[in-house]
């Protein structure tokens, strides 16, 4: 009996097949998921940065030396110094130079204790007063400092610009440092840093000396020589 056109069986559909390149995608997908994850894991945060490598040698201790001064007080000088260098009969439009510095120096006040002996500290027979003996304070070498000490202004004739420009040769200002050096200590000298040295000293040694039972300090200090710094 033939089959009518309704009851007549839908045909299969026909099954996709997948590309063996999309499998072969999905599988090395799979594995490359946790084999990044691993990776990322162990490479650093910053896989390009620079890394630095310090060959220095070990600091060596060249020289060492015993202290026997009491710097006892510290001043800070300032100068400008107005330095000027002329040609003979030549306009300093052409030869000349003309530098002005700001100089910056600090200057110490020290006693000297190398030369002292048994005999610079008398004690009495109990044991409650001293008087010591000192020398006069002294002034140390002023020390320029080169971060607040700079040219303001430099005034160059042509021939000296000329030169600057085809020779080799820097400015030299050490003689300019030089003079600043002398006016600043020249400035220390006069000041009153001898006295706050030994006003300080005092002080100091009245204050140790009353930690081990001294009370009554005399502190004596000699007259400062005629070429005394």
């Amino acid at each position: 009996m033939p089959t009518s056109p309704e009851t007549r069986p839908a045909p299969a559909r026909p099954r996709r097949r997948v590309p063996l390149r999309l499998v072969a995608a999905g599988v090395g997908a799979a594995l490359l998921v946790p084999a990044g994850i691993q990776l990322a894991g162990w490479l650093p945060d910053d896989p390009f940065g620079q890394d630095v490598v310090d060959r220095s040698t070990t600091p060596l201790l060249l020289a060492l030396q015993d202290l026997h001064e009491y710097h006892a007080a510290s001043g800070t000088f300032q100068v400008v110094v107005d330095r000027e260098v002329d040609t003979r009969y030549v306009p300093s439009v052409i030869s000349g130079e003309r530098t002005e510095l700001l100089a910056t120096g600090t200057a110490d006040a020290f006693v000297d204790f190398a030369a002292l002996d048994a005999g610079a500290v008398t004690l009495s027979e109990d044991g409650t007063s001293a008087t010591i003996e000192l020398p006069a304070p002294r002034l140390d070498e002023v020390r320029i400092d080169p971060d607040e000490s700079r040219v303001l202004d430099r005034d160059r004739g042509l021939v000296e610009r000329i030169g600057d420009a085809v020779g080799d040769d820097p400015v030299d200002d050490s003689a300019l440092y030089a003079l600043a050096e002398d006016r600043l200590a020249a400035a220390a000298a006069e000041s009153d840093l001898r006295e706050r040295a030994e006003t300080n000293t005092r002080d100091m040694l009245t204050g140790l000396a009353g930690a081990l039972g001294v009370d009554d300090v005399e502190v004596r200090f000699a007259e400062p020589a005629d070429d005394a710094r």
